[in-house]
């Protein structure tokens, strides 16, 4: 019987597994090097959605996913931290509106909720933008998507568990796990405390392989790093994800915007003592291309720039549940973790328990890998 698991990561997934794991009634450790939502969750652009997500049992997954934050957030009477604003996404040239064709088409062959606006529809939707920038037609819209402010949820989901008897270790690394006869029996941290697991799981994040390695199992993974830059706060009118051709952003807390582009990601730099740092003109040429699409930003400055971790496991789709050959061992990683963290870490937790959740999982065993 399975009455002690240990959680290892408190990012979004850690914190999902265990408050899943104490509502269950079972006692559970989650364990952080650092401190809650203090790596790749507390740096991430937590955009929920399904769109271009492949093949279709990734993308059902993170459909609900999406499902599991509506329930959640209609649960709690003042939780402020899951915005359903809708999406809006548009190209500049031919081939990315044949891209997003492809993509509108797909899933709404799929049943996803998406449709094509025009310039008129979209300022009705985000009247602060310029029309200038946009095209008069040919608009995505998908409307159920948004996005969740990451350190607000685990917040909520850690203070749960812990109300219902978790216990948080904060600032110890794991540095090794006890296995014998096919089973972790306990979990080794930095502090020299030794816990004793009937259960572990992996949630690690962009450290998820290192812990695996100290269960004698080889996860590949393709980390990449991810730039957010947090601007000033500003009187403009944004209420919801924006993907433009030279700017992806969203609202952030406090009146701030958070920007992002695939290309300031590549200029990401380390320092000769290894300290991470990102090209000021890539930051600048991000906060320019902000302005230009809302001129009310104006006069927006750069408030801080973040460079999270973005865990991918080797072939980008989700690693969850439980290992084969240690079947106590389970994993919960992935790039999509925003989406999927409620819902896939209440399986992965239920799997931990005894339940069988082959059903839902088959597809993202990490046998396949």
């Amino acid at each position: 019987m399975v009455e002690h698991v240990v959680v290892i990561g408190a990012g979004v997934y850690g914190a999902a597994v265990t408050a899943s794991l104490t509502r269950r009634g079972a006692r559970a450790t989650v364990v952080d090097a650092g401190a809650p939502a203090g790596g790749t969750s507390g740096a991430t652009f937590s955009w929920t959605n399904a769109c271009g997500k492949e093949p279709r049992s990734y993308h059902d997954l993170c459909v609900a996913g999406m499902a599991a934050h509506r329930r959640l957030a209609a649960e709690v009477p003042h939780g402020d931290w899951y915005h359903e604003g809708g999406n809006l996404e548009w190209a500049a040239d031919d081939a990315g509106r044949a891209e997003l064709r492809e993509k509108v088409a797909g899933v709404l062959g799929y049943g996803y909720e998406a449709r094509w606006l025009g310039r008129a529809e979209t300022l009705l939707l985000e009247p602060d933008l310029d029309p200038a920038l946009l095209p008069a037609d040919e608009i995505a819209y998908f409307p159920r998507e948004g996005w969740i402010e990451p350190t607000r949820l685990i917040g909520h989901l850690l203070s749960g568990a812990v109300s219902h008897g978790a216990e948080l270790v904060r600032d110890d690394a794991v540095t090794g796990l006890e296995v014998t006869a096919g089973v972790v029996r306990a979990v080794r941290l930095a502090s020299g405390r030794r816990l004793f697991a009937d259960a572990v799981v992996n949630c690690a994040g962009p450290q998820a392989a290192r812990i695996a390695e100290f269960a004698g199992l080889a996860l590949p993974m393709r980390n990449t790093s991810g730039v957010l830059v947090y601007t000033s706060p500003v009187a403009v009118s944004v209420s919801r994800v924006v993907h433009a051709p030279r700017v992806h952003l969203r609202p952030d807390g406090g009146g701030r915007l958070l920007l992002h582009t695939p290309e300031i990601d590549g200029a990401v730099r380390a320092s000769r003592t290894g300290e991470i740092g990102v090209e000021q003109s890539a930051v600048d040429d991000v906060l320019e291309a902000a302005r230009a699409l809302y001129p009310g930003i104006r006069a927006a400055t750069v408030e801080s720039v973040r460079v999270g971790e973005r865990p991918i496991p080797g072939d980008g789709l989700p690693v969850l549940g439980r290992a084969a050959e240690l079947p106590n061992f389970h994993f919960a990683v992935s790039h999509s973790a925003a989406t999927l963290s409620v819902h896939a870490g209440d399986l992965v937790a239920a799997e931990a328990l005894g339940e069988d959740q082959s059903e839902a999982l088959a597809a993202f065993r990490f046998e396949r890998l």
